[in-house]
């Protein structure tokens, strides 16, 4: 499990949007045909709130197992490789910038049909579609920094219950 990092919550940055394009090109560099699409989610993916400076990008690939056999290329890429880390059908990898160890990019990689794919997308699309959720949520993110200022494993449990009824009325369709 990669350690835990300090909770710095950060005003949204249009650069993220361009590096992940950046990034995105490089891992279909990488991967190839079976990369079918990158994600931008997490915070960094929702104008107007802050968060973590570390991209979260969600590659969607045609299956696991083809995945698998590009991990040596992701690590070469400079990502840590993490497998599914507790959660069944995803590989996760982080890539941190090699002078300051700062964590950089988080890839949440998917095959093609997973439930979690919808449950992000619908979550993100959520929040920019409804301001004032977002902001919310930017309030939330704040609490849960202010109980968990070193510790960025313990800022995501404080967020999980609020995460999962915001993610349930965005799958459902309705308003919060």
């Amino acid at each position: 499990m990669p350690p835990p990092i300090k909770v710095e919550l950060q005003p949204y940055d249009p650069q993220w949007v361009e590096n992940t394009v950046a990034e995105s090109k490089v891992l279909a560099s990488i991967l190839g045909r079976i990369l079918l699409a990158v994600h931008h989610v997490g915070s960094t993916a929702i104008p107007g709130i802050r968060a973590k400076p570390a991209l979260d990008l969600m590659p969607v690939v045609t299956s696991l197992t083809e995945l698998d056999d590009h991990q040596t290329d992701l690590e070469m890429l400079g990502y840590d490789w993490w497998a599914e880390l507790g959660l069944p059908g995803r590989r996760y990898c982080t890539k941190a910038d090699p002078m300051t160890n700062r964590r950089l990019i988080q890839l949440h990689c998917y095959a093609e049909g997973s439930p979690e794919i919808t449950r992000q997308l619908a979550f993100r699309d959520y929040l920019r579609e409804n301001p004032r959720i977002a902001a919310a949520y930017d309030q939330e993110k704040s609490r849960c920094q202010s109980l968990h200022p070193d510790d960025s494993h313990a800022y995501g449990d404080c967020k999980e219950a609020w995460i999962r009824k915001v993610e349930a009325e965005a799958l459902a369709g309705g308003a919060w």
